[in-house]
Formats: structure tokens, C-alpha cells, sequence
């Protein structure tokens, strides 16, 4: 509390001595205010003035004392909300990049095509030559054996030069064959040429200047006829013969496999 001035306590005492204070009613207050006079009233007014002031004054100044803290608070939050603001957008994911429009016209899909693996060639153990494989009777006359050996009696006896034969099989010097009838033994391998021949399946089959059913012919070949082999497309081989030569069908011959391509 303030400091009491010593008038205020002159006065307190003279209003105390003419009985202020000492009476209830408002009557007493009145007379008691009367009996102070005017510089007694000047002073208690003064010290009533002064004791409210010093009443006020702490919760004023912690007011003002406290608005500068607030001040500085908010400040400090002014200051630190951007960088807030900027963590909060550093820390935030960051969008994926929008992806690109779908094109209008997508590439057609290639079917996958199955390739078959080639077939294994078969080869045989003494020449490793495929098997089967196309040769010819070399002289007038070759005998079958029964067996890969001269012990083997004879079945029967190739009489056509150039005859075309199949080797489907081999031991030592022996080499099994076949004619176009699937008839056939062993023969010793020097019998047998490898230059390829072909046997005509069918009558008067016409020779073409061009593996073309509408090219010009040029001769006709009897069934049963040999001739030399020669060039052999998909579907035709040129072959020659009695001083004639063309291209035939291949299907009209024995001596090539159907698949069978010559240059």
C-alpha cells in the first residue's frame, strides 16, 4: 500500500476527536464531513485519490508490462509462421508428374510365331553322310546280300545303270538300300555312286523350258525312264535325258524327297 501523508493522519485524528467514525447513521458522516472544513476535505480527497491510484496502478503497469510480452509474442509468431509454412511445404510428398496422354493410335501386336526347331539330321556311323540319302547303281549289274556280308546268300541282282536307290542304312563297308517299291538288301559300297538320278512314275510326262504349266514343252519322258537329276525347286526338277532336257513335275519322279531343294 502507499505511503500515508501526514496531514492525511492530522486529519483522520481530528475527524476521529469530533466523532467520526463513531456513529452508524449517515447523520454522523455528515457532521463529521462538515466539521473537516474545506482543507480538510481537500486532503482527504487527495489521499482517497492517491490510495486508489496506488490500488490501480500494479494491475495498470502489469497490463503494460504485459502487452509488450504479447507483442513480442505475436511478432515471434509472425516470424516463425513462414518458416513453418516453408517446412510444411518441405516436408509435404511432391505430386508425381502427371503422365503423358494416352496416343490416339497404339501399335498394332505382332503375333508371336511358333518357329519349329529343325528336324535332327540322322547321320550315318561309317561315312556321316544323312541317312536317308539318294544314290545310284554305279555298273550294269549289283547283287543284294541278305546281310553286310559275302557269307550273306544273294536275294536278287540290280540290272539298271544309274538306277536310282535310298541308303537307309550302314555297317563297315556295306550300305543298305531301297528301290522306289521299298525292295532292297545290302550292297558293297562300290557298287553305289553318288550321282543322283531320278526314275519317271508316269507315262509320257512332259518336259517344260520352265517350271511352268504354261510353258512351251520340249519333250515327254516314258515311265520308268532313268534320268539324271539336276536342278529341283519346291514343286519341279529339271532333269535330262536321251539328249533331251526339261523341268518336270516333281511328283512325277522317284529319286528326290518332296521338301528336297537342289541348285
Amino acid at each position: 500500500m502507499a505511503h500515508i501523508t501526514p496531514s492525511v493522519r492530522r486529519a483522520y485524528r481530528s475527524a476521529k476527536r469530533q466523532g467520526f467514525g463513531q456513529s452508524a447513521t449517515g447523520r454522523g458522516l455528515g457532521l463529521a464531513w462538515q466539521a473537516l472544513g474545506w482543507p480538510g476535505r481537500l486532503v482527504l480527497g487527495g489521499a482517497a485519490v492517491a490510495l486508489a491510484l496506488s490500488v490501480l496502478a500494479p494491475a495498470h503497469a502489469r497490463n503494460n508490462e504485459d502487452e509488450p510480452a504479447r507483442l513480442s509474442a505475436a511478432q515471434a509468431g509472425a516470424q516463425v509462421a513462414p518458416s513453418t509454412s516453408s517446412e510444411a511445404r518441405a516436408a509435404a510428398p511432391v505430386a508425381a508428374p502427371r503422365p503423358a496422354a494416352r496416343p490416339e493410335r497404339l501399335a498394332a501386336v505382332q503375333p508371336t510365331v511358333a518357329t519349329r526347331p529343325a528336324p535332327e539330321i540322322k547321320r550315318g556311323p561309317v561315312t556321316r553322310l544323312p541317312i536317308p540319302r539318294y544314290v545310284s547303281l554305279k555298273g550294269d549289274e549289283g547283287n543284294v546280300r541278305r546281310g553286310p556280308s559275302l557269307s550273306h546268300r544273294i536275294d536278287w541282282v540290280f540290272r539298271h545303270s544309274g538306277m536310282p536307290l535310298r541308303v537307309v542304312g550302314e555297317f563297315g563297308h556295306w550300305r543298305r538300300v531301297e528301290d522306289r517299291d521299298g525292295a532292297g538288301g545290302w550292297v558293297h559300297f562300290r557298287l553305289l555312286s553318288g550321282v543322283r538320278t531320278a526314275i519317271v512314275q508316269q507315262e509320257m510326262v512332259e518336259l517344260r523350258s520352265r517350271p511352268d504349266l504354261n510353258a512351251g514343252v520340249i519333250a515327254r519322258a516314258e515311265g520308268g525312264a532313268i534320268v539324271r537329276l539336276g536342278e529341283c525347286q519346291p514343286d519341279w526338277c529339271r532333269i535330262s535325258g536321251s539328249g533331251a532336257k526339261g523341268w518336270v513335275r516333281k511328283a512325277a519322279i522317284w529319286g528326290v524327297d518332296p521338301q528336297e531343294i537342289r541348285d
